[in-house]
């Protein structure tokens, strides 16, 4: 897993990168990247599966901005990314969301 981050020049916001890797889901068939920036919708933001297995999505947000997000496998299964920036406890469950500051 690996989130990257690219601050914009021209405007006070970052676009950000997340990607999976396929030998960390070597069965999965689509992901949905799921957060407070598109209110947890699992159709607004699907990654794009590369042929070598591994899935991608970018999202531009605004800066000084905090969100909690999770991933969605396959629509049955949550995962969290080892590399957020934190986590919090989810309002919805017992688990924790990942959390991204920018």
């Amino acid at each position: 897993m690996s989130i990257s981050k690219q601050y914009l020049k021209t405007k006070p916001a970052c676009k950000v990168t997340f990607k999976l890797a396929a030998a960390r889901l070597p069965d999965a068939t689509q992901v949905a990247l799921l957060g407070e920036f598109n209110d947890w919708d699992p159709a607004a933001l699907l990654m794009k599966k590369s042929k070598a297995g591994d899935f991608s999505a970018s999202i531009t947000l605004p800066k000084d901005s905090e969100y909690q997000f999770r991933y969605l496998i396959d629509g049955t299964t949550w995962l969290n990314d080892d590399e957020a920036d934190g986590f919090s406890q989810s309002d919805m469950s017992h688990d924790q969301n990942s959390v991204l500051k920018i």
